[in-house]
């Protein structure tokens, strides 16, 4: 699977899933679009069909030098106006505006959400002149979209569509801002003051670093004039809420209710890598699931979802990105604890039941997607917020429902520990991406892809090995049955990440047909084999 990211991907693929009564694929293609510009983690807004686009950076992956790594020579210096439908792009360096506004809008990682033609930004992490360090910037700052379009598109003054103001309460980067009702949910993310060092706080340039941990929910009272945050209040859990640069996304859940699922992000207490549970967000609670796990895509990725009234199902659709785990040529769940880039393609599916599955649809054709977004086309049919509604989609035969934009893209899965630069670089690159009717199979993280169960010999005679692999520290249980049921062995055995062959003597079972059952808490897959 690891050498399959160096061939060769036609930009035209098809990304395929199954619903139960409306079956459809998406097909992703490049879209030409000159002089776009190559952003990753950027700020973005809409305004009258043209994209808005703020801060970010125009290298790829950070390097793991601390005087090399967040260099403010790649700061996103402008702010971008893109038009799709036109091909057109003006710019507007962000030079002239007061410092504290030019400082916080060339920095990276800033949350933001839009709500009518005011795009909202808090925190971003970055390169300070005014005081000399790389800080995280406590800053909300309000977006008049509405003008600033037209000032940028005609060379004039932007400072007067920008207001701000200081709320050391907001001083986050790398989390979530979502909007509900007119609340606003601050969700992750963490602060961070000083230079990036691997080696941890106290090597060489220190720095400081606390994760939030929180749901912060607030309103902005906004007049157009004076900016407030009102109604503040938090939730604190130091366990659950300890992640960044993960995806938050907008769902409608089995009750009707709307609130958000904080997906897998980074990084656990124990180890440098992803979470795996999920938690669901709403408004003054919030819930962790424990019954699933995401495997794919765990990394901030282009994402979108969709709900189907009529199935009673929300859809989380994911682009690509950095994952610790993969499936192989043979289906199998793969696991890479250096956490590379991957294709990955996926889907996690909310059921009317609350269960969630997570399938794998197909692979982006490069290594893209990390600090990427998703920019839903004009006209697009709305449940609510950025949900999609997928019974509107699935009336025409081919629906155009958005855009695949920038990120980082990699030319190789491991690039951390030997990036000098030159191994990555953010993308200028536009993806169409057009839901299709069309039936077809997917790929479902479950018992087979997660054990990867094999019997050999088989017929066995006189010993069976058996061979299958975990891809998180785990507890198993192994059954042998025969074809009556009857239980000939059993054993439960707690194992480490990896892969295992299992060899058994069963030259004293009687001749027939046995089954082999593998399973944990979640997962379960069986075998056959003929005993002569």
């Amino acid at each position: 699977m690891k050498n399959a990211a160096f061939t060769t991907v036609l930009s035209l693929f098809l990304i395929k899933m199954l619903a139960q009564n409306a079956s459809f694929s998406v097909a992703i293609s490049e879209e030409p679009f000159p002089n776009f510009p190559a952003l990753q983690s950027f700020v973005e807004g809409n305004y009258e069909g043209k994209w808005i686009f703020i801060g970010g950076r125009t290298d790829g992956l950070h390097q793991r030098q601390p005087f090399a790594a967040f260099d403010p020579e790649f700061n996103n210096l402008n702010i971008w106006v893109a038009d799709i439908a036109s091909k057109q792009v003006w710019s507007k360096p962000l030079a002239g505006l007061p410092v504290d506004l030019l400082e916080q809008l060339q920095s990276t990682n800033m949350e933001y959400i839009q709500r009518g033609n005011t795009l909202y930004i808090v925190g971003g992490y970055g390169f300070s002149p005014s005081v000399n360090e790389w800080v995280t910037y406590p800053y909300l700052t309000a977006v008049d979209l509405e003008g600033l379009v037209p000032a940028v598109l005609a060379g004039q003054s932007v400072a007067p569509f920008f207001r701000q103001i200081t709320d050391v309460r907001l001083r986050v980067t790398g989390g979530y801002l979502g909007l509900l009702n007119d609340e606003f949910f601050l969700v992750g993310g963490q602060v961070f003051q000083g230079r990036y060092n691997p080696h941890g706080p106290d090597h060489g340039p220190g720095f400081y670093q606390k994760y939030t941990n929180a749901i912060k929910q607030f309103t902005i009272e906004d007049d157009g004039s004076a900016l407030a945050v009102g109604n503040f209040s938090e939730i604190i859990d130091t366990v659950n809420l300890h992640r960044r640069d993960y995806n938050l996304a907008t769902q409608i859940f089995p009750d009707g209710s709307f609130g958000f699922t904080a997906f897998s992000g980074v990084f656990r207490y124990d180890q440098d890598l992803p979470w795996l549970n999920t938690v669901d967000i709403f408004p003054g609670s919030y819930t962790v699931n424990n019954s699933f796990n995401q495997y794919l895509n765990q990394y901030h990725t282009a994402h979108i979802g969709l709900y189907s009234a009529s199935q009673y199902e929300m859809h989380t659709l994911f682009f690509g990105g950095i994952s610790r785990y993969f499936l192989d040529q043979n289906g199998v769940l793969k696991d890479d604890p250096d956490v590379p880039f991957v294709k990955n393609i996926s889907l996690v599916t909310r059921r009317v039941d609350g269960s969630m599955t997570e399938m794998k649809l197909g692979d982006m054709p490069a290594l893209l997607g990390a600090g990427a977004t998703f920019l839903p086309a004009a006209n697009f049919p709305m449940v609510e917020g950025d949900i999609a509604d997928l019974d509107v989609l699935l009336h025409n035969e081919n629906t155009l429902i958005g855009y695949v934009v920038g990120g980082i893209e990699s030319s190789q899965p491991n690039i951390l520990f030997v990036d000098d630069g030159t191994l990555s670089s953010a993308s200028s690159k536009v993806f169409k991406v057009v839901l299709t009717k069309q039936p077809t199979n997917v790929v479902e993280i479950k018992g087979e892809q997660y054990f990867g169960l094999r019997l050999f010999p088989n017929p066995a005679l006189d010993k069976l090995t058996v061979n299958f692999s975990v891809p998180v520290d785990d507890e198993v249980q192994l059954i042998f049955e025969d074809s009556t049921g009857k239980t000939f062995l059993q054993e439960k055995r707690k194992i480490e990440m990896g892969e295992y062959e299992l060899t058994y003597e069963i030259a004293l079972w009687p001749s027939g047909v046995y089954f082999v059952k593998i399973r944990n808490g979640k997962f379960e897959t069986t075998a056959q084999f003929v005993k002569p």
